[in-house]
């Protein structure tokens, strides 16, 4: 079975190249996904047609518009209708393809892809998620930063979308779902976070609920799936963004400080390669947009060419393992517990 991606070629600070290379990656690993390439024809053609490997593998259509990083929501939405970005997505739409990526403006991305593929019955809100390393591999955490402000509700909407991924697309048979707070004692945390453990515990998932779980949990992998609000997803994803800097600006002034140093780092390379490996960021590139009614991958907007096919195989993934039709069954058949806590 043939299966089709959209790919926005336009998105991103490195656009079109990286796009392409990251396409020219992706096509060697997925023989049977083609792809359908949104752009300006002067900027990709030209690298389009030095791709040898992309000949038969992509579909290129032309389009006028292209949101910048500057374009506001709004104007995504009201005045570049053949804009790469919005091609891309209704092609989706249409149901011309089963998925896209693109790299481009977060604020038009989400806006676009909200009004267009529109939210899954069932789920009020769709939720930003993102893959993480952690000491036990790897979790799912959600909401990054699309809903600032959530309900109970919402937070059970994630817990579940949450579990089914980290279920189909991870493979893990039952994996933990933790809510984060302020401690791991019931009385703790706000109203909202209590209501949230409350419907979690009636749903579906009831048996996979691991309960609350604090910041330091996340990197020890306490739990496979961690769900907050997007206030705190945002706060922590570029926490954690900044604290893996720092560690390796550390790493590479320790082994720089003296000869010595310098020789630890020759006996040591092989360990740094390793280390270096399992904390690319470039492995982990690749927002998934859970609970629309069609896939939508967020890539990085400064990736690379490696981290953009990563962002693709997440596309794959989620097409593959049909994580979009097991939520649409999941959301139509409440649990007779979930329906009254929903009331």
């Amino acid at each position: 079975m043939i299966l089709t991606l959209s790919v926005d070629g336009m998105g991103g600070d490195k656009a079109p190249g990286i796009i392409i290379q990251g396409l020219a990656i992706a096509a060697q690993r997925y023989p049977s996904v083609h792809f359908l390439l949104y752009g300006e024809k002067k900027a990709i053609l030209p690298l389009l047609e030095k791709e040898k490997g992309l000949t038969d593998r992509v579909t290129f259509i032309p389009c006028e518009d292209v949101i910048t990083p500057d374009t506001k929501p709004s104007a995504a939405l009201r005045s570049l209708p053949n804009s790469s970005m919005r091609q891309a997505i209704l092609s989706v739409a249409e149901g011309r393809a089963q998925g896209v990526v693109s790299a481009g403006n977060t604020g038009a991305y989400m806006a676009l892809a909200k009004m267009l593929l529109k939210t899954m019955p069932g789920i009020d809100r769709p939720a930003l998620a993102s893959l993480a390393p952690t000491l036990r591999g790897e979790i799912v955490f959600l909401d990054l930063g699309a809903n600032v402000e959530c309900s109970s509700k919402n937070l059970q909407q994630f817990a579940i979308m949450g579990e089914t991924f980290a279920r189909l697309v991870l493979h893990l048979p039952k994996p933990k779902v933790g809510l984060i707070n302020v401690g791991s004692e019931d009385i703790k945390g706000n109203t909202i976070v209590r209501e949230a453990a409350d419907l979690i515990r009636a749903s579906s998932i009831q048996n996979n609920f691991y309960g609350y779980i604090e910041g330091d949990d996340i990197m020890r992998g306490t739990v496979d799936v961690v769900v907050m609000d997007g206030f705190t997803g945002n706060v922590v994803l570029k926490a954690g963004e900044g604290v893996m800097h720092l560690a390796l600006q550390y790493i590479k002034e320790a082994f720089k400080s003296s000869w010595m140093a310098r020789l630890g780092y020759f006996l040591a390379s092989p360990m740094l390669k390793k280390l270096a490996f399992r904390l690319d960021y470039r492995r982990y590139n690749g927002g998934i947009w859970l609970g629309l009614n069609g896939i939508a991958i967020k890539s990085h907007g400064g990736t690379d060419a490696l981290g953009f096919a990563h962002a693709i195989d997440l596309a794959v993934d989620m097409m593959t393992s049909h994580v979009n039709e097991h939520l649409l069954k999941e959301f139509a058949t409440e649990s007779p517990l979930q329906k009254v806590a929903n009331k």
